[in-house]
């Protein structure tokens, strides 16, 4: 028997659960797992199948003949609003963080700021709730995120970042929970010597985040509750 972590509109599919319990055995695959939920849970079955929900194996993105034994954290991953665990150092706590709380753009600014007297050009991205998506009324926003993943994914964007591009540091802080209409949702800012190596790494950074990180956005609206599959 394994249980199965469930996120977003999986939650939804399921019943509202936050969880499955399958009968899985130890040894078998991804692909057994599948013809479980397959029966149990089409909708849920089919959207694998089209690769819309992603199966992870212990935090890890699986094909549908990676093994699963006892004790393997699994969870299906519906598309993001956007191995082994990595040490996480002082620094990295720092300059990539998952916090409920707000963040003073300012405050996090100067942490690039004075990481190097090098730096000479900053680039930032911030994001806030607006209050209308896709042609509907928006009332508010609840971010849901893979606690370990989401972090984990995020020091990956930062750690290609300081490799791919010619930049100094790069530092991501990601709100999850209740966020009301004008609130700070998302900052990203790179610090490198000139200008064009920021705004780069800056626009990368962003776009990559929207892609890999398992981080959900449920819509709040006068006609009910909406989860969102895409970032624009």
């Amino acid at each position: 028997m394994v249980t199965v972590r469930l996120f977003g509109m999986t939650k939804s599919l399921a019943g509202n659960q936050a969880s499955l319990s399958l009968a899985l055995e130890n040894g078998q695959c991804v692909k057994d797992l599948v013809g479980l939920v397959d029966e149990r849970y089409p909708m849920i079955g089919e959207l694998i199948h089209k690769k819309k929900i992603l199966v992870s194996v212990n935090q890890e993105i699986a094909h549908e003949e990676t093994k699963i034994a006892d004790g393997d954290e699994i969870a299906l991953l519906p598309p993001f609003a956007g191995g082994a665990p990595m040490e996480q150092t002082i620094d990295e706590t720092q300059f990539v963080r998952v916090q409920r709380e707000d963040f003073s753009v300012d405050a996090e600014i100067n942490r690039v700021r004075n990481r190097s007297k090098r730096i000479g050009g900053i680039s930032i991205f911030l994001g806030t709730a607006r209050d209308r998506s896709k042609g509907r009324d928006v009332d508010g926003i609840t971010f849901e995120h893979y606690e370990g993943m989401a972090q984990k994914k995020l020091r990956e964007i930062r750690e290609r970042a300081l490799k791919d591009f010619d930049i100094l540091e790069l530092l991501i802080v990601h709100r999850y929970g209740e966020i009301a209409i004008g609130e700070n949702i998302v900052l990203i800012v790179a610090g490198a010597e000139h200008r064009a190596e920021a705004f780069r790494a800056c626009k990368w950074a962003i776009d990559e985040l929207k892609q890999i990180t398992p981080i959900w956005k449920l819509e709040h609206t006068p006609s009910g509750e909406v989860w969102v599959e895409e970032h624009p």
